[in-house]
């Protein structure tokens, strides 16, 4: 057997870094393929169902990331609640290339994606929001008032995306960031 030109990693990285920036129907199989170094043929070895199966293991392999990187740090009770939200918010700044990098979940909601996704990105929302709700809860919130935090912190992180784009500017998002740890900790 050969081995494999590109690990599944790598790979997952390389078409997610073009659904990002393409969004789910702007992206071409020709892109994808130029972006993996591998042929189309290879990708559709690869990917039998073709460009669907391929976003769809990119949607898995990024909840397995924010699971095992910025959930498990909010959620990791046996550290302080400062230290939670630090590490969990340093995860959110790498996965979002500090403000660089477009939301996946964005980038899938638009025309045929959202129909397409809507239930990975709906569960991973709501695993985001759910996390935020427990953070608040551990910063001595009422469970109502860290549901709200918790939308607000989503709202925010998004909406710091988009601004940090249109404006060129990375001082938006991390300005977020910190906006956000000073929420939870002075609360």
């Amino acid at each position: 057997m050969r081995p494999q030109k590109i690990l599944d990693q790598d790979l997952l990285i390389a078409l997610s870094k073009v659904f990002r920036s393409k969004g789910y129907e702007g992206a071409s199989l020709k892109e994808l393929a130029e972006a993996t170094g591998l042929q189309k043929a290879s990708l559709y070895h690869r990917f039998p169902k073709g460009k669907q199966e391929m976003a769809e293991s990119v949607l898995k392999h990024m909840a397995k990331w924010v699971e095992d990187n910025i959930l498990a740090a909010l959620n990791n009770e046996s550290d302080s609640l400062e230290l939670r939200l630090k590490n969990g918010l340093a995860h959110v700044r790498t996965l979002y290339d500090g403000g660089k990098e477009t939301c996946i979940f964005r980038a899938f909601s638009m025309e045929t994606g959202l129909d397409l996704f809507e239930e990975s990105i709906n569960e991973g929302l709501k695993e985001w929001k759910n996390t935020f709700t427990q953070l608040g809860i551990s910063a001595n919130l009422t469970p109502e008032k860290a549901n709200k935090n918790a939308i607000q912190t989503l709202i925010e992180i998004q909406g710091s995306l988009i601004l940090t784009k249109a404006l060129n500017d990375t001082n938006v998002f991390d300005n977020t960031l910190l906006n956000i740890e000073k929420r939870y900790l002075n609360t």
